[in-house]
């Protein structure tokens, strides 16, 4: 997601490998790829730690080009993927811990402020993933609610 609220520019991200072809040193199959994304996300590890832990772990730097689909996709067709999708899952996490910080410190306006950046981010990701179906219509963001998840 782009910065919304903020003057500065831009996403620091790591460097993709160079090419998209399998790499020679590697010994895994495609099965057996795509078992360890599977275990992954049965453990209850989000899309964006199963590539990371891909990468430092097991030394493929990426999962498309040996298994020909994303990661996603992968947990897509085994049935995996999370009822809430993660970048909007992080942002209700990040409002929570804001109101909580805000019940102790109720006179921090800057916190209030956050809090109302990071809120409005909820809504126009959550509207966006109605659109394109990967969330229920009825589904709300409610601060209570939030907080008690």
């Amino acid at each position: 997601m782009g910065r919304v609220h903020t003057h500065r520019h831009g996403q620091s991200h790591s460097t993709r490998p160079i090419t998209q072809r399998t790499p020679s040193w590697l010994s895994m199959s495609q099965k057996e790829v795509e078992d360890l994304v599977v275990k992954y996300g049965k453990d209850g590890v989000p899309m964006s730690q199963i590539g990371i832990r891909m990468r430092d772990q097991h030394a493929i730097p990426l999962v498309k080009p040996i298994v020909k689909k994303s990661i996603k996709k992968i947990l897509d067709d085994n049935g995996v993927t999370p009822e809430i999708p993660e970048d909007l899952n992080n942002i209700v996490r990040k409002a929570v811990g804001l109101q909580k910080h805000l019940k102790t410190h109720n006179s921090d306006k800057r916190n209030v402020r956050s809090l109302e950046l990071v809120e409005a981010k909820v809504h126009r990701i959550s509207t966006y993933y109605k659109r394109i179906g990967a969330l229920p219509e009825n589904w709300k963001y409610k601060s209570v609610v939030a907080q008690l998840e």
